[in-house]
């Protein structure tokens, strides 16, 4: 059975178009620059181990808190959205962030095992892998926030991490 956008979904979606939010999927791609941030770190540990401590102070965001401490210009406008995104776009997008914290949590706590062991070299070859899953993620994430609905199996995302 097929609903019915709601009114205020139907509302936001006028309101959205030539805005910084996709208009159909009422998400804005801005969010992931959080993403962005721990990337470029963690792709620069391996040559600068000290920067480890800049990527333990990374913390999750949710996009309501990302866009509440953002500057850009339509940041009332895509917390207000948010509430209103379509199950199809919303269940997949939650789930891809939720993958996406724990990659990267897991991510962080590997590379200062390495670290602390000093092996230079699992530091590096770990470094390019999670940086390049966490990439793939954020290619889904952006997917999704372009209309597309699906994630990454996490299974593939276990499999990854454990070799």
């Amino acid at each position: 059975m097929v609903t019915e956008p709601s009114p205020e979904y139907l509302d936001l979606k006028a309101r959205a178009a030539g805005s910084n939010l996709d208009s159909d999927t009422l998400l804005a791609t801005d969010y992931l620059n959080h993403f962005n941030e721990i990337v470029m770190l963690l792709e620069m540990v391996p040559d600068m181990p000290e920067i480890m401590e800049e990527v333990k102070a990374w913390q999750p965001k949710g996009y309501v808190e990302h866009f509440r401490d953002s500057t850009i210009a339509d940041r009332e406008l895509a917390m207000e959205a948010y509430e209103h995104v379509l199950p199809v776009y919303r269940e997949p997008f939650d789930h891809t962030v939720r993958q996406l914290d724990n990659v990267i949590v897991t991510s962080v706590q590997l590379l200062e095992r390495y670290i602390e062991a000093g092996d230079q070299s699992m530091l590096r070859e770990q470094a390019t892998v999670m940086s390049r899953m966490i990439q793939r993620l954020l290619d889904t994430a952006s997917g999704i926030i372009h209309g597309a609905t699906k994630t990454m199996d996490q299974e593939e995302i276990d499999t990854i991490i454990a070799t």
